[in-house]
């Protein structure tokens, strides 16, 4: 079922409708391979159809959507190509912000990453996996943000969609703790300046998704190209 989002003050119609169908793609609300009507959108958001067009011709140039003529407009299934391309992209940055941020980071950021974890325990203990996404996003943003490398952040981020139905994928059916104490394990090398064995951490915390998808491919089938 579609999740209605509160539309923010001054967003026009084709954001508003981008963000919308972007959250419920992300959080499954809109299955890979479901096929989604124009109208039926345009309805329960209350716009016209052109915005919702665009929409998903936006949607389409980040592999989201796959819009065919006659036929219609399906979510695009996990692409386990793009999902590999953003993880070893992932990797490779995050290792090297990593390394930096051991040498870097004040008692500011180290008291947001521990409050950030603590929330992560939070939702894990409601299994709310989709407050644990977006706190598993935040740890990494503020690592990101503790070295001055916000930007680079953001990049990453602009490549993630595959990644992250993936993530929600995995908790919705799998371990939610394991993420907590994988991030738990890297706060603690973080707080020991131990660059080594925080890279290590962050390595294998990020190559965790190549044996999971494996398994969720044998469980959903379906949600895979």
């Amino acid at each position: 079922m579609l999740e209605i989002l509160k539309r923010y003050p001054k967003e026009n119609a084709r954001e508003f409708v981008i963000r919308v169908l972007y959250h419920n793609i992300i959080y499954l609300n809109l299955k890979p391979g479901q096929q989604v009507s124009e109208s039926e959108i345009a309805s329960l958001l209350g716009v016209s159809r052109t915005p919702v067009r665009e929409a998903f011709i936006e949607l389409s140039k980040t592999s989201l959507v796959e819009i065919y003529p006659q036929k219609g407009t399906y979510i695009s299934k996990i692409d386990l190509d793009l999902v590999e391309e953003s993880r070893f992209a992932r990797s490779i940055l995050e290792k090297a912000v990593i390394k930096l941020v051991c040498g870097t980071i004040t008692e500011d950021y180290l008291m947001f990453l521990e409050d950030n974890v603590r929330l992560q325990e939070l939702a894990v203990k409601r299994k709310d996996y989709k407050e644990l996404l977006l706190l598993d996003n935040k740890f990494h943003e503020i690592i990101f943000k503790a070295c001055k490398k916000e930007l680079t952040f953001n990049l990453i981020r602009s490549m993630m969609s595959h990644f992250d139905r993936i993530r929600i994928l995995n908790f919705a059916v799998m371990d939610m703790q394991r993420t907590v104490n994988d991030h738990k394990n890297i706060l603690k090398a973080i707080k020991e300046r131990n660059e080594k064995k925080a890279e290590e951490l962050m390595e294998e915390h990020l190559t965790r998704v190549i044996y999971d998808q494996n398994y969720l491919k044998q469980l959903y089938p379906e949600y895979f190209k």
